[in-house]
């Protein structure tokens, strides 16, 4: 591989300009395709195979076009203390907001008018309207909400406070200024790392090239796909960690390998061969790691992968042809000043990361006990996870979801934010028979008669329960009505789905680690050829995910430094948050793994002995490797400043699993376990070694075809 990889950087560096000329028609014609293409919607939500999916199959088909899955809104009125909604004054002012919404727009199915809906509270202080509209929150158009927020700020100042709830209000995050902020902090990284503007500006282009070509793609194909506007954040967001990354390997091996003295074009040459193999790899665990997404039958989550694994896969071909390009434009410049005076005079003097591994290496057994237990110790909120998804209860006070969330809790009690639809697929009296047997259930606050379809054969049962929607009693008074009702009587809504992906979530998880970690194995196994090398990996990765979600636990569920990450209202994880967060950070973890301990390997195959390679290896890849995990924390971290709490979450999720991974696991573990376990650590056994293929990532092979005296290679330790 190394030996192609190097003939094809040499190629690319020569036919520079055609290779920039083809990448920049590949940007414009994404572009061109994303901005004459129909705007993104939320993607249609479904999880096949659950009860709630069932149940909303089924009123598609028996209640058509009443909307049962669309988007719903809830105008919220409370009068001042001391007086009620159903006073005259108070009342009008209701009924003409019922009024100007039923002509707000064609997209409303019904608009329930709260006096006789039974909508207002016991104490008559607190009563709402409700909205439910033909389509989900995603596809309402603008007009659409814009009318609802209208129609409630007409009505704020006529004696009633007002606020509006719902999913209508729900629209696609905003992008931009969270990339942008990971952008600069990565720039002044990397202008700190290289000391040459020209050095850290490279892998910023073309990392904003390959994110601009991918999300571009996945915009272009949104309406036709189905994509969620969830999809192009993640993609921006895994496109753009690595795709800087990648670059910044390859630039940095460049500027070594002009330090050995080497012309430009070998130079690249060597850089594609070698750190090329390493990228090509990394690559390769990430996209694992994102396709494998698609063990636990989501639609939604399964697009979302492969949108951020299309475009980990242009970063990485953007890697290995467009940078050695630039680099032939770019010539010496990659290397500052007083880097080209001094570099190559200064190669042999110890740097922090040899001053590092040293430490290590003396000290192996004290640095891995502390680092297992330091990350063990933050690994322990993650034995109190709760998962559900996020709703208008965890959003901030200042938002009017939540203010008519709390309002609604004080005038009706928890779990009206939260209603459980009932499905029965019978007459009349089947219906029947269900509502008393939900009433001889604990844990509900009303159930309301059936509502039968036109022709009889199904009908609907609203069900309150006591508690929030978020809480264990609610999913307990789920699963009893489940099992208390026959099969043809199905639990839905947005409580019984939450309910329900949760649990997807949970079965998937084993399955997923399976899959994701035996195959990245295997392809560690042939990078390496070692078994404990890839096996301490797979371990090491365990550890800090499990520590990542500890942190999760620690801010959002239980609101420590919450305020620090501007979380105001604790709640539980959300549900696809430990399986996401494998999936991601397992194929970031091996990044690093990769850059790092490829360069030992390649040490210890040119004759050096175990110590001497992992100080090697350090030597050569920590600072970049500390520059990378920096640049891809930063880029995480910028996400944690956008209102939507999910990706909040995922950004603060994946920036916390990078640093553990990346200055625990990476920088302190691994070289102390590889001290620990000395030759036996790159030992294969021999009929392994017979079987798999030699892909040649430390270059030995490239070594040989130019002519380079290799060293000796040391003999497999025998065990």
């Amino acid at each position: 591989m190394a030996t192609f990889l190097y003939k094809l950087g040499r190629s690319a560096f020569r036919r520079r300009r055609l290779v920039a000329l083809l990448w920049v028609a590949l940007l414009a014609i994404a572009g061109v395709g994303a901005a004459t293409a129909p705007a993104p919607t939320s993607g249609s939500f479904s999880i096949p195979g659950t009860e709630a999916q069932r149940a909303f199959d089924l009123l598609e088909e028996r209640f058509p076009g009443a909307g049962a899955d669309g988007a719903t809104a809830r105008i919220v009125f409370k009068a001042p203390a001391g007086q009620k909604v159903t006073d005259p004054a108070h009342k009008a002012v209701v009924e003409e907001t019922v009024a100007a919404l039923k002509s707000g727009s064609d997209q409303i199915v019904s608009v329930a008018d709260p006096y006789t809906a039974h909508a207002v509270s016991q104490n008559g202080s607190t009563a709402y309207v409700s909205v439910t509209y033909k389509v989900n929150a995603m596809e309402l158009t603008k007009e659409t909400r814009e009318a609802l927020k209208a129609t409630g700020h007409s009505a704020q100042g006529k004696g009633l406070t007002v606020e509006i709830g719902g999913d209508a209000l729900q629209s696609p995050p905003e992008q931009g200024a969270s990339e942008a902020i990971g952008i600069v902090l990565a720039g002044v990284v990397l202008v700190i790392t290289f000391g040459s503007l020209v050095a850290a500006g490279l892998p910023l282009l073309t990392a904003i090239i390959g994110v601009g070509i991918g999300v571009s793609t996945v915009s272009a194909l949104a309406s036709v796909l189905d994509l969620g506007s969830t999809t192009s954040i993640l993609a921006s967001m895994i496109g753009l960690a690595v795709g800087i990354d990648y670059a910044l390997f390859i630039v940095s091996r460049y500027r070594a390998e002009l330090a050995e003295g080497r012309d430009n074009e070998e130079a690249a040459g060597r850089a594609v061969g070698t750190a090329g193999s390493a990228v090509v790899f990394a690559g390769l665990t990430v996209v694992i790691a994102l396709v494998g997404l698609s063990v636990v039958n989501i639609p939604m989550l399964t697009k979302m992968g492969l949108a951020a694994a299309g475009t980990v896969v242009i970063a990485v071909l953007i890697a290995l042809t467009l940078i050695p390009a630039l680099l032939g434009f770019a010539g010496n410049k990659v290397v500052g000043r007083k880097q080209r005076k001094g570099l190559k005079k200064d190669e042999g003097k110890p740097n922090g990361g040899t001053r590092w591994a040293r430490f290590v290496i003396r000290r192996p057994l004290m640095v891995l006990l502390v680092g297992v237990l330091g990350l063990g110790a933050i690994a322990l909120p993650a034995s109190s996870l709760e998962m559900g998804l996020p709703d208008d209860g965890v959003k901030p006070t200042s938002a009017t979801e939540r203010r008519a969330y709390d309002a609604l809790s004080d005038g009706f009690g928890p779990g009206f934010n939260g209603p459980l639809l009932v499905v029965v697929d019978g007459d009349k009296a089947a219906a029947d028979k269900t509502v008393s047997t939900i009433k001889g259930l604990k844990g509900w606050a009303a159930v309301t008669p059936p509502t039968p379809n036109k022709a009889g054969d199904a009908a609907m049962i609203t069900v309150v329960p006591k508690d929030r929607p978020s809480s264990t009693e609610t999913e307990s008074l789920v699963h009893d009505i489940r099992e208390a009702t026959g099969d043809d009587v199905l639990v839905t809504g947005a409580t019984a789905m939450n309910i329900d992906f949760s649990q997807k979530m949970n079965d998937a998880l084993v399955p997923y680690l399976a899959l994701v970690v035996g195959l990245a194995f295997v392809l560690l196994t042939l990078v390496f050829r070692s078994v404990l090398v890839p096996l301490k990996a797979a371990l090491g990765f365990l550890l800090s995910v499990v520590a990542a979600l500890g942190a999760v636990v620690a801010v959002f569920q239980w609101g420590w430094l919450g305020s620090l990450f501007g979380v105001e209202q604790t709640g539980p994880i959300m549900s696809m948050m430990p399986i996401f967060m494998v999936g991601v950070v397992f194929g970031l973890a091996m990044d690093y793994e990769v850059f790092l301990v490829t360069r030992m390997r390649e040490a210890y195959v040119h004759g050096e002995r175990p110590g001497e390679a992992i100080v090697t290896g350090f030597r050569h890849s920590a600072r970049v490797v500390v520059a990378a995990a920096v640049i891809m924390i930063a880029v995480f971290s910028g996400f944690i400043g956008m209102d939507d709490q999910m990706v909040k979450m995922i950004g603060f999720g994946l920036a916390a699993a990078v640093l553990f991974d990346a200055f625990v696991v990476r920088m302190a573990i691994v070289p102390a376990v590889l001290a620990l376990l000395g030759h036996k650590a790159w030992w294969l056994p021999k009929w392994l070694d017979r079987i798999l293929p030699n892909v040649d990532v430390e270059g030995e092979g490239l070594a040989r075809a130019t002519g380079e005296d290799t060293g000796a290679k040391p003999d497999l330790v025998k065990v």
